[in-house]
């Protein structure tokens, strides 16, 4: 950094990820457990899954990252969905199919899809 103009440029930059993280906290968010108990468990064709079925139906403000260990390694893959003033819903042993049936029910239509959460799990 040589310059005024340089140093603000790296500010503005900053001021952008900041505000880029705060329009994803208002939107939803599908975070996949993708620690080594994850992947092994199959949560990268998982976390695939939800990316194209969320770009296939060119979904805006859907959000889907990766995480670490999630803790319940028994239960892998796992994910869960962060829907903006709503309790956040843990799904488990998840697979392409089931995020594809996550995406219609419980992103599209707001109905979490019970049968696959890890209340119905511990029962």
């Amino acid at each position: 950094m040589k310059t005024l103009a340089e140093l603000q440029e790296i500010r503005n930059r900053a001021l952008n990820q900041v505000n880029l993280r705060k329009e994803r906290e208002d939107g939803i968010r599908i975070v996949v457990g993708m620690a080594t108990c994850g992947i092994a468990a199959g949560a990268r064709p998982v976390l695939n899954a939800f990316v194209k079925e969320i770009e296939k139906r060119n979904l805006q403000g859907v959000t889907v990252t990766q995480t670490g260990c999630i803790g319940m390694c028994r239960l892998e893959p796992i994910v869960e969905v962060y829907v903006p003033g709503q309790d956040k819903v843990t799904y488990v042993h998840m697979t392409e199919d089931k995020a594809a049936r996550v995406v219609a029910e419980h992103i599209i239509n707001n109905k979490p899809v019970a049968e696959f959460t890890i209340g119905e799990e511990v029962k």
